[in-house]
């Protein structure tokens, strides 16, 4: 089944990070507007015949830009669109007049994504839906996407993140003739001001600790010097990989997992009250209050599911 990275980002867990589905939302919507502009540029060049930053004899030249709100799948965006002096540019990707995108961008990156050459979109956009773009306008367009991908993930990142969110998600794709397991790997940081951005999106084969100790390397790289905590699940060797890298990082399970792995053993009739007694332990208002909520809990449980109990915690199953 086809997702989306709207829905890859929310099944992963990342979201767990974010406070809304509105701040989701509205991140989706500030890259997919950049994307538009980045291909429309693809395109103004390509009727151009000349890349920006290249001396022309022609006559027709850039224009500078114009704003135009337009409605897409993430909501009503503001976009910068390209001008050319003698007014003959006529965008396929974002009409004239017209307030809503077309769907022909997910269309060429879907078609570029699943190997197509350049000619064999060309003809599938003509013969199939109707529009009619060049191939050095469809290879201006991705090379476009393509650096501006590469510019993102490799953008410099703040020094300091008071909190980073890792998760990945596996889901399988085709390739060679076989289905096999890909992942998706997730970062979203907090920074100092508040605010969450996402740090990267990471492919991979399967889910490791070896290849979370790699986005660390990377994150590493990018500028980032200190992680005062990291949330993850509980996949097997992943603190060792943040403490490699990143040695003064506190690492815990995030919520959710927790929740999982306590309720692994509960019978199902037990599982709704026994998570509702869990819940007032993390949403107690402090520490205090926690720890006695979790001696509540202890004492109701421990006996039908019995834990190590010891030094204010749960620590394993007998």
């Amino acid at each position: 089944m086809k997702r989306d990275i709207k829905t890859i980002i929310k099944e992963s867990g990342v979201l767990e990070g974010l406070k809304t589905q509105e701040d989701v939302s509205n991140l989706l919507k500030e890259l997919h507007s950049d994307l538009l502009e980045a291909m429309l540029h693809g395109e103004l060049e390509s009727h151009l015949g000349y890349a920006k930053s290249q001396k022309s004899d022609s006559a027709n030249a850039r224009n500078g830009t114009t704003s135009k709100r337009l409605k897409t799948e993430f909501g009503e965006s503001t976009i910068e669109v390209p001008r050319d002096r003698q007014g003959t540019f006529e965008p396929v990707i974002v009409p004239k007049h017209q307030s809503t995108a077309t769907p022909v961008e997910n269309i060429i990156i879907s078609l570029y994504a699943k190997g197509m050459s350049v000619s064999d979109i060309e003809q599938e956009l003509q013969e199939i839906y109707g529009y009619r773009l060049s191939t050095s306008a469809i290879s201006i367009i991705t090379d476009k996407v393509n650096q501006q991908v590469m510019d993102w993930q490799n953008r410099p990142l703040e020094p300091v993140y008071c909190i980073v969110w890792m998760d990945g998600i596996v889901f399988k794709v085709r390739q060679a003739g076989k289905v096999v397991n890909k992942t998706i790997y997730l970062a979203v940081g907090l920074n100092r001001e508040g605010h969450k951005e996402i740090l990267g999106m990471w492919l991979g084969q399967n889910e490791s600790a070896a290849f979370w100790q790699g986005v660390m390397t990377d994150l590493r790289a990018r500028g980032v010097e200190d992680i005062l905590v990291t949330v993850t699940d509980n996949l097997n060797g992943f603190t060792g990989a943040i403490t490699n890298v990143f040695p003064l990082a506190n690492t815990q399970i995030c919520v959710v997992h927790q929740i999982r792995n306590s309720a692994r053993y509960v019978v199902w009739k037990d599982k709704k009250e026994f998570s509702q007694d869990m819940k007032l332990i993390y949403n107690a208002p402090n520490r205090d209050m926690a720890k006695v909520e979790l001696e509540r809990f202890a004492g109701k449980w421990g006996n039908k599911y019995p834990l190590r109990y010891s030094h204010g915690r749960i620590t394993g199953r007998n």
